[in-house]
């Protein structure tokens, strides 16, 4: 018997309805990828598939972990990982988590305390925004991008103070000035969190990330890399101190209270970073498109990026709807990024670009978002 709507519940959807901003999930069809995070095409490649395979073949690689790691989810193969993330990303130790969204939920409501103060690019990613409020630190943002209105921050700062950015923003495609926040940091004694989320496997020569790019590893007090999207499969690792991860592993609630990891999980881990450093000729594709595009249509108000994502700003969630929905049926996969997901105004098409996609394809892009 299907029950009625809650009104409670339906009275905020119907108001999502008419700002045309609700949301929906929809299944992949054929059309061109400009969408997924797979910059480079390892969750789609045999090439890590088969490499997945083999290791799954020469160690026993369980669906389940069967608990938390500090009960009986623990096992050696994550932590030999764990060893060789932090030995790829010059750190001194690494921690495991589910996701990046639980990476950054556990590391910034834990390590910051009350009486200390979290200073956040106001772009910052939502995760991060969300393991903050969990804190009892006092937070300020700061102008995104903007190392000069950082240092009046960081100035009024009380108890520890950490500088939280991204490498790369997520949702404008453009780098943070990391080392001239490292500098500051550095001045005001305050700690530097990085969150490499779409810099890992793409910036670098080896895909390493913007902070080891720049030589600024041992400027930051922790580092996330997540793996869901250049990396290809699923999870994340917080770098940095072997200090820090001791904290993490007694104090992290959503390190402590959750399963591990499944050792499946683990080879497509180990199987993705033997591959994506040696993806030079991919990384170079991607170069390559992206100035493609970027020459093809400077008539448009693009957002300043060199990486992947490319915005377009189309301004209005029913206006970016419709041209989103023109390139969808010219059997392009751009999607519309709409308020609230985005300030109100700031409306976009959020296009990403992929080693895999050709130039015709990107060519085609072109044509329909000049029309």
């Amino acid at each position: 018997m299907r029950r009625s709507p809650e009104p409670f519940l339906l009275q905020p959807l119907v108001q999502r309805r008419e700002q045309h901003s609700f949301r929906e999930l929809r299944l992949p069809g054929e059309q061109v990828d400009f969408c997924s995070n797979d910059y480079l095409g390892l969750a789609r490649s045999s090439a890590m598939q088969e490499a997945v395979h083999a290791l799954v073949q020469a160690r026993y690689a369980a669906h389940g972990s069967a608990g938390s790691r500090l009960l009986a989810g623990n096992y050696s193969w994550i932590n030999d990982v764990e060893a060789d993330l932090a030995l790829f990303h010059e750190a001194d130790a690494g921690l495991i988590y589910n996701s990046g969204y639980d990476a950054n939920v556990g590391l910034f409501s834990s390590v910051p305390q009350k009486g200390d103060t979290v200073i956040y690019d106001q772009l910052i990613h939502a995760s991060i925004r969300d393991g903050i409020r969990l804190s009892h630190a006092q937070a300020y943002s700061f102008q995104h991008n903007d190392p000069e209105d950082l240092r009046k921050k960081i100035t009024r700062a009380a108890g520890n103070c950490f500088v939280a950015v991204e490498s790369v923003y997520s949702m404008d495609g453009d780098m943070a000035p990391l080392a001239a926040i490292a500098g500051l940091c550095r001045e005001y004694g305050a700690h530097l969190i990085v969150d490499e989320a779409h810099a890992t496997g793409v910036v670098g020569s080896r895909g390493e990330g913007l902070v080891q790019h720049l030589g600024l590893q041992d400027a930051c007090l922790a580092r996330v890399h997540t793996f869901g999207k250049a990396v290809g499969c699923h999870g994340a690792v917080v770098l940095g101190s072997a200090t820090l991860r001791d904290y993490l592993i007694n104090f992290s609630r959503s390190f402590i209270y959750t399963t591990a990891l499944p050792p499946a999980a683990i080879a497509a881990i180990q199987a993705a970073y033997s591959l994506f450093p040696y993806m030079d000729e991919a990384r170079t594709a991607l170069r390559g498109h992206i100035q493609q595009f970027r020459n093809g249509v400077e008539a448009l108000t693009l957002l300043a990026s060199e990486t992947p994502i490319q915005v377009v700003m189309t301004r209005g969630n029913e206006h970016t709807r419709t041209i989103a929905a023109m390139l969808q049926s010219s059997g392009l996969d751009v999607r519309p990024i709409l308020h609230p997901t985005v300030a109100k105004g700031e409306e976009r098409l959020r296009i990403v670009l992929h080693s895999f996609n050709t130039a015709a394809e990107i060519d085609q892009l072109i044509k329909v978002l000049l029309r």
